[in-house]
């Protein structure tokens, strides 16, 4: 649990002996530690240091205090520090002074604590500062450094009033920078920040250490940490180690510097050291802003051989991890030491740029360079991001579709439409949307709801259309009739400028300079490795030209799901509709099917032009007839709706209460819609025939696929089948029978569980399948995706659930259900093909998942194409000897093709 870094210490082992790969090596201790280890292996010039390992973290954390033992061994490893570097912990005349720093196993900047220049009390400095000016300005200015930090870390004291006396002692000298104090204002500020603490602030360094040690183990549950793990998902057992480092120091004179240095840009991507370095100071000023630092570049001009050390060094370490690096470094009186390297943060942007320049320099291979970027920096690819702001949010909700807009707001569809045909940019807030939002939401920025989870109606189709959503925001309090939203004691009326950040799931109140995003060219070759190692073809769920359009500029290989339900809530067509349903004169109905084929056919024409030679899977009508007719307490719609139907008020009041439902989510939906008012699915095929029929006419290719939703039984299959079929063929000249039906292929959504028991049944008359884990999710678990939200953060916290689960597949579960029903439909029919157009297939570990399960399509909303096309490829380079296979056979088949 102890061990030496950089020095040799029996019994204690010396870390670069350790047989762990790096990985491990990180696990255990921490990821500062593994880099000290690494840096030694490398022969590189490290101050020497003590590990106390993760698991003495998680120990102490249970117990409340370090084991007795603890502070023995530290002690003596101390002695074996002392040994190596000629120098005495506590001594008065060559003292060792360390540094005890938290280091995470992954990287956590800033979120732990850290204390410099600890083994200083006031007798040791006194009798250091008489040996010279110089001595006695940089030992005090090291002592009133540790005071405040040990009093900020270890005794939770308040910083400020430190701070303020700081700055009085710069105003009676006239200087700006700490650097210039003298060494009676730095000796005089010690003193006064020791009578401010009184006997709280220890003496004897041994026990300065204990306490250090324990209090950077407690850093780990700071609020911070704690915040900082939950937005990067780090696991909470996990625990930080302690690094115990010996001091060098960069504030000992004009000769010695601190600094830090990325060995390319971390912002912009470009090939260049970019870093900052100030002379004559410690790594907390370069952090802090305490002044203001110099470019890396001028390093070369104030300490040349420091400099030309260090660009050799960077150049080791670069090769070494074949990664970019963020390092440390201090010049110690004109002797560099390397106090870190880490994997630097970067845009996505640049991470991309580094990835294949690296590539190009022969130092990672594609396969290699596809882990480089993770799946959330693959969403800040595509969407504007709010810059840094001191602003508060005013509340926060689910985070449900990525990216920063700003707007007026409006309270329904109508004025979202008004607004936008005025020009004006607009977020729709809404308790919750529906189908019939979909013009308001098209014509909007954002969309923000008081209610619904992350794969609500919102969010879905937000997601779908590139829109920034945010939704779930319990405190929303939403006054339709008043045109207002109260959130707290603030009350924003329609109209009022807001900025939604979908990344975080926060809104603030005017608007926020936001950073806009471009898919580069480096995107595209970085996506097209992934396509080249991916087994399963990427598609995408789109319902009109443009959104098509988006998702084949990024990358999608086909449309998965076409939502044939949104093409009906333009208001003319919406009235064709009801006036189909509603009516009870033959005539009537035979006219609007006739005005919605063409609306449709128009429709798909549209889609196949822009899809032309690619796949294109269109579901039939889904949602319940309930989200089409309007409700029975609007009156004014009723009597405008009576009206055009010829039908008296109370007529139409007892036609639409025959069709109301209790659980319309389980009831008049899908495929049973089909059945019992088969002129719908009937217009449906023939829009369908016909359109394909005219794009191979004006010499198109494409495979039309048609999938019925919500089948459970092969009854119900196959009834549908032989008649849409037969209706297909109808509509065509015998001698385009052939080329049409070729074109043509038939499927189902699997999507509730009794069809994954009887998946087997279903198979043999079908070309392919698509499961749809939205609804398997909800009628699986028993929990509406809707209302999830009111209780899933209670589970998640408690644990007992692993993640939410209509964003990350319930392997388990779910999952099983899926691997049955997989199962039975490649021993009934090994031809058909096999998919998923749930959110799920946006998800990277439900992504493997159906890796594993040997699925043949994905298809996810349009946004998320690039994060499912990584995620497809990295799920098959996971498994090397697999992978090896998979490959052969897919270069096997293009051949054969």
């Amino acid at each position: 649990m102890i061990c030496s870094i950089g020095f040799r210490a029996s019994p204690f082992a010396e870390a670069k002996a350790l047989k762990l790969d790096s990985k491990r090596l990180a696990e255990r201790l921490g990821g500062k530690g593994a880099g000290l280890v690494e840096m030694t292996r490398l022969g590189l010039p490290v101050p020497p240091a003590i590990n106390l390992s993760t698991e003495l973290c998680q120990i102490y954390l249970l117990r409340g205090s370090l084991p007795s033992s603890v502070m023995t061994w530290t002690m003596k490893a101390i002695q074996g520090m002392e040994k190596n570097l000629n120098r005495e912990f506590g001594s008065d005349t060559r003292p060792l002074l360390v540094s005890v720093r938290s280091g995470a196993p992954i990287s956590m900047p800033g979120m732990m604590d850290t204390i410099l220049n600890l083994g200083l009390n006031t007798k040791i400095v006194e009798a250091l500062s008489g040996e010279s000016v110089d001595q006695a300005r940089f030992w005090w200015d090291c002592y009133r450094r540790f005071i405040v930090a040990f009093a900020e870390v270890v005794l939770k004291e308040r910083r400020d009033p430190f701070e303020r006396k700081l700055e009085r002692a710069k105003n009676l000298e006239r200087v700006i920078e700490d650097s210039k104090l003298s060494a009676e204002s730095l000796k005089d500020l010690s003193l006064e920040y020791l009578s401010m603490l009184g006997s709280k602030f220890p003496q004897d360094p041994g026990g300065q250490l204990k306490r250090a040690i324990e209090a950077v183990f407690q850093s780990w549950n700071t609020e911070r940490a704690l915040h900082y793990r939950q937005l990067n998902r780090i696991p909470e057992h996990w625990g930080t180690a302690v690094n115990i480092q010996a001091m060098v120091f960069g504030n000992r004179n004009e000769r010695s510097a601190t600094g830090v240095v990325f060995t390319r840009n971390p912002s912009t991507g470009e090939k260049k050291l970019y870093g900052e370095y100030l002379i004559n100071a410690q790594g907390e000023d370069v952090v802090a802003g305490i002044r203001t630092p110099e470019s890396i570049e001028g390093l070369s001009k104030r300490l040349p051989k420091a400099a030309k050390e260090l660009h050799s060094i960077l150049k080791k370490l670069e090769g070494q991890y074949a990664e970019v690096q963020d390092v440390e470094f201090t010049i110690d009186d004109g002797r560099l030491f390397i106090l870190q390297t880490r994997t630097a943060k970067r845009t996505a942007a640049a991470a991309v740029k580094h990835a294949i320049q690296f590539v190009s320099e022969k130092k990672l291979r594609p396969e290699e360079a596809l882990f480089r970027l993770s799946f959330d920096q693959v969403k800040q690819m595509l969407h504007p991001s709010l810059q840094p702001t001191k602003e508060s949010p005013l509340g926060k909700g689910l985070p449900a579709s990525p990216g920063a807009v700003s707007g007026k707001l409006a309270f329904d569809a109508e004025a979202a439409v008004q607004m936008n045909r005025a020009e004006q940019r607009v977020i729709l807030v809404r308790k919750e949307t529906s189908p019939e939002d979909i013009v308001g939401m098209s014509a909007s920025e954002g969309i923000l709801t008081a209610t619904g989870g992350m794969t609500s109606h919102a969010a879905v189709v937000g997601r779908g259309m590139g829109k920034s959503c945010v939704v779930g925001c319990q405190s929303l309090q939403i006054d339709e009739s008043r045109r207002e939203l109260r959130i707290g004691d603030v009350v924003l009326r329609e109209g009022d400028v807001v900025t939604l950040n979908g990344s975080t799931g926060e809104f603030y109140r005017g608007e926020l300079p936001t950073l806009a995003t471009s898919w580069s060219r480096e995107a595209e070759k970085y996506f097209g490795w992934a396509d080249r190692f991916a087994r399963m073809q990427v598609l995408t769920n789109a319902d009109t030209p443009v959104q098509c359009q988006t998702a084949l500029e990024l990358g999608a290989k086909g449309i998965g799901l076409c939502r044939t339900e949104h093409m009906f809530f333009e208001p003319s067509r919406l009235r064709s509709f009801r006036r189909m349903i509603l009516t009870e004169d033959q005539a009537t109905r035979l006219e609007e099917i006739q005005t919605l084929r063409a609306h449709q056919t128009r429709d798909f024409i549209e889609i196949f032009r822009v899809m032309n030679s690619r796949s294109v899977c269109v579901r039939l009508l889904d949602p319940p007839l309930h989200e089409f007719l309007p409700k029975l307490e609007d009156e004014a719609e009723l009597r405008v709706l009576s009206e055009d139907l010829g039908m008296s008020p109370f007529d139409l009041k007892r036609r639409l209460q025959s069709l109301e439902e209790s659980n319309p989510m389980l009831g008049h939906r899908g495929c049973r819609l089909g059945i019992s008012f088969p002129e719908v699915y009937q217009m449906q095929v023939l829009a369908l025939v016909g359109a394909l029929a005219t794009h191979l006419a004006n010499g198109g290719r494409l495979e039309c696929k048609i999938m019925l939703p919500l089948i459970v039984a092969a009854p119900e299959l196959d009834y549908l089948l032989s008649r849409l079929k037969r209706l297909a063929l109808s509509e065509v000249p015998q001698k385009f029978h052939s080329k049409l039906m070729k074109s043509i292929k038939w499927g189902s959504m699997i999507e509730l569980p009794r069809a994954c028991m009887v998946a087997g049944d279903l198979a043999k008359d079908l070309d392919f399948v698509s499961f749809g884990t939205n609804d398997l999710t909800q009628t699986g678990l028993g929990i509406s995706r809707d209302d999830s939200h009111k209780f899933m953060s209670v589970y998640l916290e408690k644990g007992l659930f692993p993640a939410e689960p209509f964003e990350q597949l319930d392997q388990e579960g779910i999952g099983q259900l899926i691997r049955f029903a997989v199962e039975a439909l490649r021993k009934a029919n090994p031809k058909i093909e096999i998919g998923v157009c749930g959110e799920h297939a946006g998800d990277p570990s439900s992504i493997e998942f159906f890796e594993q399960l040997g699925f043949d399509t994905i298809s996810c909303s349009p946004y998320r194409v690039p994060v499912a096309r990584l995620a497809a490829a990295r799920a098959v380079l996971q498994t090397p000897v697999k992978s090896k296979l998979r490959r052969t056979a897919k270069k096997s088949s293009k051949k054969g093709s």
